[in-house]
């Protein structure tokens, strides 16, 4: 795929944020609506065409920690806040030939985590579990090793001590588990047929009201 073999050319190990979003929207995963850019003239442009409420992030394939660093800014409402984000992402970003991702801003409050994970005695396993900033607190997931079918997804969902997040609760429909359930094949179908990529993390997967979108996405590569 031209995305990775881009990558692979330049000599680096990951895709930022917005080609790993552009890859999984190519296998017909759910992303969030996004514009990417490094001009200011074009960021009022590109507000508009997103809407308010948005998000604004630093976006560069060797950048971490992103919202230690400041560089990720939530519930932008206007043209002031915009620009004003967007020049002090600029300014700390500008050794990192970063750009900026105005982004839509989904609301939920239920995260999940979907990923990859090439493992050198299984291959590509597939991973689904609680997301958000408990991932790595609670390990709160479960893997099939790929190919899955549709019950083998199913399974992976049950499997999680939340799983209870995926009913409805709290004045919230229940997950489109059938949905979820097609992500998850996907994820693996991508680690069959592209032996370069080493990890896909999906983190969060927001639940707007029943319906899964990624937000944030990583896209590991081994070369």
């Amino acid at each position: 795929m031209d995305i990775i073999d881009k990558a692979i050319k330049e000599g680096r190990n990951a895709l930022s944020e917005h080609e790993s979003k552009e890859l999984l929207r190519r296998y017909d995963i759910p992303v969030t609506r996004e514009i990417e850019t490094a001009d200011e003239k074009e960021i009022l442009t590109a507000v508009n065409k997103i809407g308010y409420p948005l998000v604004m992030k630093a976006c560069a394939p060797d950048l971490s920690h992103k919202t230690e660093r400041g560089l990720v800014r939530v519930d932008i409402r206007n043209e002031e806040e915009a620009l004003s984000a967007f020049r002090e992402m600029m300014e700390e970003v500008k050794d990192d030939g970063a750009t900026v991702l105005v982004q839509e801003m989904v609301k939920g409050s239920r995260e999940l985590v979907v990923g990859l994970t090439r493992d050198s005695q299984f291959g590509p396993c597939v991973m689904f579990g609680l997301g958000g900033i408990f991932t790595e607190v609670l390990k709160d997931v479960s893997f099939r090793v790929a190919p899955i079918e549709k019950r083998d997804a199913l399974e992976m969902m049950q499997e999680i001590k939340a799983r209870k997040i995926l009913g409805a609760i709290r004045g919230m429909p229940a997950a489109d588990l059938d949905r979820l359930a097609d992500i998850l094949i996907k994820i693996g179908n991508i680690g069959l047929e592209e032996e370069s990529i080493q990890e896909i993390d999906i983190n969060p997967l927001i639940l707007s009201n029943s319906q899964p979108i990624a937000v944030d996405a990583l896209v590991v590569l081994n070369p």
